[in-house]
């Protein structure tokens, strides 16, 4: 029977700790990652990753992806410009695959028919922490045979397969049911021109990165966005989608934005959901019907909360809005994204005081 350890705050030391003695023995591993569980083995060892492809009936020529431990380690398994390290540095960590044309220093069996191989780093602590303990690739593969859907808990895994299959597996990592992420954005980096092959729930867009280091500058930061965001014309509501943990600064930076159309006092909408406030009508591009909208979505959890908020209404008059905790809209977000302008702001800390903000266009 494989053994399957609970990971969490208190086990993880222990269980990556198993993991790593376990991939360097060859073995194949189930592991919580940023969107599904995903299948570990050292894509080094040609007899693991032969046990790994058994198991998913993959076949020749579908490439598997791999993790890395560093974007500077890069070059020593793909062929990477500086142009092409400057967009990783802007997308990674995150949930993209990036894939270029292979040096073939790891398993050929990884690569696609056209000699590329895909690349993750994914914004997971789990898979960050193991990648720096292990230091070498690991395959980053979803847990289910070929053709077959993810799995977000390792029940439904294990439903799925069969005990020969299961047989295959040396240890599971249980981190419980994972968020319904969809697999990786999967983008091409082999030419002059960059082609997404599969879009995942983040698109691959133009970013911007920015770094605070106090609420001021926060603050400034998001009247410079909105300054930029607001000499570009349009005719659609602009909705600005802020992720990123408690604390971190989301308010501070609707402050920012809020202040560029005239609105000096902005009160956290957490408890009410979202709060309105007039525009100061500087420019005659904005319409005497539009609205400054601040949401905050952390306590909304039903979808048909979403249709009693009315913010379709603000949509139409082609209102400004910022949401926190935007990643909650869900299928919501698909109901009305071709009818507004959105940008997504990612906010993450760096360091004690620092934060760093990317702007997603």
């Amino acid at each position: 029977m494989t053994r399957i350890m609970k990971i969490s705050k208190s086990t993880i030391d222990k269980c990556i700790f198993e993991t790593v003695k376990v991939l360097k023995n060859g073995g194949l591993v189930v592991f919580p990652t940023d969107t599904v569980y995903g299948l570990l083995v050292d894509a080094k060892n040609q007899v693991a990753v032969k046990k790994l492809l058994k198991f998913k009936d993959r076949p020749v020529g579908k490439p598997i992806s791999v993790f890395i431990d560093s974007i500077n380690n890069l070059k020593e398994y793909v062929e990477l410009n500086n142009k092409n390290k400057q967009i990783l540095q802007r997308i990674l960590p995150g949930p993209f695959t990036v894939v270029f044309r292979s040096k073939h220093t790891l398993d050929l069996a990884l690569e696609s028919e056209k000699g590329t191989l895909g690349i993750r780093l994914p914004q997971s602590d789990y898979i960050q922490k193991l990648m720096d303990i292990f230091q070498s690739p690991l395959t980053a593969t979803s847990a289910n045979m070929s053709g077959q859907s993810p799995h977000y808990s390792i029940e439904s895994l294990k439903n799925q397969v069969s005990s020969t299959k299961e047989m295959l597996i040396d240890l599971i990592i249980d981190a419980g049911k994972l968020p319904h992420n969809k697999p990786s954005t999967v983008v091409e980096l082999i030419s002059s021109n960059i082609k997404t092959l599969r879009t995942g729930d983040l698109p691959f867009v133009d970013s911007k990165n920015f770094y605070s280091k106090s609420p001021s500058e926060t603050r400034k930061i998001g009247q410079m966005i909105i300054e930029e965001l607001t000499t570009m014309p349009t005719n659609k509501a602009i909705v600005i989608i802020l992720i990123g943990d408690l604390g971190v600064g989301k308010t501070e930076i609707t402050r920012g934005i809020a202040k560029q159309f005239g609105i000096t006092k902005i009160i956290s909408p957490t408890y009410v959901i979202y709060y309105e406030y007039d525009i100061s009508h500087r420019s005659s591009e904005i319409s005497q019907k539009r609205k400054f909208i601040h949401a905050d979505l952390y306590n909304i959890e039903e979808d048909y909360e979403y249709n009693q908020l009315g913010l379709t209404t603000y949509i139409k008059n082609k209102s400004i809005m910022v949401i926190e905790w935007g990643e909650k809209l869900g299928d919501y977000y698909n109901k009305f994204k071709k009818d507004v302008k959105i940008i997504q702001i990612r906010m993450e800390y760096d360091g004690k005081n620092g934060r760093k903000i990317t702007v997603i266009k």
